[in-house]
């Protein structure tokens, strides 16, 4: 047989193998993980916005100052 045959052939093995292995170890991992009654993060959802020590002159755009409402005067 040529180099290439044996090649391919043991190529062709080590890929059933790899996929075995593969196939075997993400079945344990999805058995294990059945109950997702959570949502993994473990704690309690916070939604501010981090508190951010901004540079002289920055703000936040929440923080703009309300504009007064100009009257006009001719």
């Amino acid at each position: 047989m040529s180099s290439l045959i044996v090649d391919l052939v043991l190529c062709g093995i080590a890929y059933v193998v790899l996929i075995y292995f593969v196939a075997t170890m993400t079945r344990a991992r999805i058995q294990r993980g059945r109950n997702r009654n959570d949502d993994g993060d473990g704690g309690i959802e916070d939604f501010t916005p981090p508190k951010i020590d901004l540079p002289p002159g920055v703000i936040w755009p929440s923080d703009i100052p309300k504009r007064r409402k100009q009257t006009e005067i001719f």
